[in-house]
């Protein structure tokens, strides 16, 4: 996609196919999809909030009058791929069941906690709210799913062949990506940050190269990123070579007996510079010890937030 054609809304990928996207695919603005056949579709996640939501949908009333969303997949559990969930009234909505099991671990009520108390909180809450505040998360109904599945899953739209596949636990723990073959497409979710640092949220590493390693196989002539603009397979490699490098280098850290957080203050911004979020690396490399360590516990969010708020200065 050329940068000119980066903008807000649906973008046509021809056999009823369409992409939703957000610039600048940073936090909270991501991607969404649609898979349309007659007057049947199949929505690929809902956005941050009701005002963003209820925004797609009504452009996509505009352009499509007479299509029912008749399935929404909710690709992960994170809350700027559902929170708008309760919009699409009558879909069926369906995750894996891992995504199930952590779909209430951030509550909208939990964002708003933290964005009223931001002023609070020092550098934290001046990055958290940089982050966030741009979103309203009042009025939001956390809607779950209502299908679950392990795996992989075959849905039918309009007769269309629709393939859900389970990657996660990767960037969560029940990443999604949907394949449309028959359109040469994937809707790769978060597993995708197109111009933006990925977050690896849960790990291990190796499933998320496994995905990478699948899109890849499939050859597919369209990929839907969970943020930023469409990509093409040597993005998919450039994403690859980030988590090989990080990999690597985290390694030599952990084995070294390097504190974490000087860790992820050395590896900062190398050497992949261009991408946006660079602190994200913060996540990432307290990801990797923990996969290293053995460690089942999950992170905490609130403290990496603030280590990823240390790190912003230096990026400025």
């Amino acid at each position: 996609m050329k940068p000119a054609d980066y903008t807000k809304g649906w973008h046509d990928l021809g056999q009823g196919v369409y992409a939703y996207l957000q610039p600048d695919g940073s936090w909270g603005l991501s991607n969404a999809g649609l898979v349309a056949v007659g007057e049947q579709a199949l929505l690929v996640d809902t956005l941050y909030d009701l005002t963003l939501t209820g925004e797609m949908l009504s452009s996509l009333k505009a352009r499509l009058p007479r299509t029912v969303i008749n399935v929404l997949v909710n690709t992960h559990s994170n809350g700027d791929h559902t929170f708008g969930n309760q919009l699409v009234a009558g879909a069926e909505i369906v995750a894996s069941r891992a995504c199930a099991q952590e779909f209430n671990a951030v509550s909208p009520a939990l964002m708003m906690d933290l964005l009223k108390a931001a002023p609070q909180l020092g550098e934290l809450g001046v990055y958290f709210a940089r982050c966030f505040s741009r979103f309203n998360f009042e009025g939001i109904n956390l809607t779950p799913p209502t299908r679950t599945f392990e795996g992989r899953l075959e849905i039918k739209i309009g007769g269309r062949d629709i393939e859900l596949i389970q990657v996660g636990p990767c960037h969560t723990q029940g990443d999604v990506m949907v394949h449309v073959p028959s359109a040469g497409t994937i809707f790769a979710g978060d597993i995708i940050f197109n111009g933006g640092t990925p977050i690896m949220w849960v790990g291990p590493t190796a499933n998320w190269l496994k995905a990478l390693d699948l899109i890849l196989e499939l050859k597919p002539e369209h990929i839907v990123s969970g943020h930023g603009p469409l990509i093409g397979l040597d993005g998919v490699r450039a994403v690859k070579d980030y988590f090989d490098y990080l990999y690597g280098e985290a390694r030599k850290r952990f084995e070294a007996g390097t504190p974490v957080f000087e860790a992820a203050q050395e590896l900062f911004k190398k050497p992949f510079s261009g991408w946006g979020e660079p602190e994200r690396v913060a996540i990432n490399v307290n990801t990797l010890y923990r996969e290293f360590s053995g460690d089942v516990n999950p992170a905490n969010p609130i403290e990496l937030f603030g280590q990823m708020a240390k790190l912003v200065p230096a990026a400025t």
